[in-house]
């Protein structure tokens, strides 16, 4: 079992992360939260097909092993990856719904939305619906509100990215690649940018959760 990785961030998108440990290039499943923190809060860039430069970083793992897959997904805190695998435990949440939620939710926000009941915000989340929602917050509530999520922000480099060419398209991309349709995905993110044309792609993306 891998408890994490920490090595050289050489690839960032907001759906994968790319670490190279001792010569081996791990493909990592990330959370939009997650891409959000190792872009850093000052970055320059919202590209999708982030340019980052030769950072030392760390993850915490989990792995998700059946017969014919082997997914790894990655967190910056330990906190975030229990929130991740205590979702895991509730009937009918699999690995991309988890993601799915955390990358629609942060941490925190998450927390609060169990700890308060609120399963209408939560059942927003693409195939996740009110009985779901209902069944993690039933489940989870004394469990989640236990969790420390501050974190620690020091350990989260701050990576100088230049910014490519075209949000809607980083966007869509991005959500096509968690598993939406390319079209649903373009109206969506089309009907986002004509409120709020300035929205930084990582934005546009956790909107366009909620509406898909």
């Amino acid at each position: 079992m891998i408890e994490y990785i920490k090595g050289i961030l050489t690839e960032l998108n907001p759906t994968e992360a790319v670490i190279e440990a001792a010569g081996v290039g791990y493909g990592i499943a990330i959370t939009l939260p997650g891409y959000s923190a190792l872009v850093g809060k000052e970055a320059k860039g919202e590209g999708l097909e982030a340019k980052v430069e030769s950072e030392e970083v760390k993850l915490f793992i989990t792995e998700i092993i059946r017969e014919d897959v082997h997914e790894v997904y990655g967190f910056v805190t330990k906190a975030e990856r229990q929130l991740f695998e205590l979702l895991l435990t509730v009937s009918g949440v699999g690995a991309a719904t988890a993601r799915m939620i955390m990358s629609a939710f942060s941490a925190e926000e998450l927390r609060m939305l169990i700890a308060t009941g609120n399963a209408k915000a939560m059942a927003k989340v693409k195939g996740l619906g009110p009985k779901t929602a209902q069944r993690i917050i039933v489940d989870l509530k004394d469990k989640a509100i236990k969790l420390d999520l501050g974190g620690d922000p020091t350990e989260i480099p701050m990576l100088d990215v230049e910014a490519e060419s075209g949000v809607k398209a980083e966007a869509v991309s991005a959500l096509t690649m968690l598993g939406f349709a390319s079209a649903a995905s373009g109206k969506a993110v089309d009907k986002i940018l004509k409120t709020q044309p300035d929205m930084k792609v990582e934005a546009v993306i956790r909107e366009a959760l909620k509406m898909l």
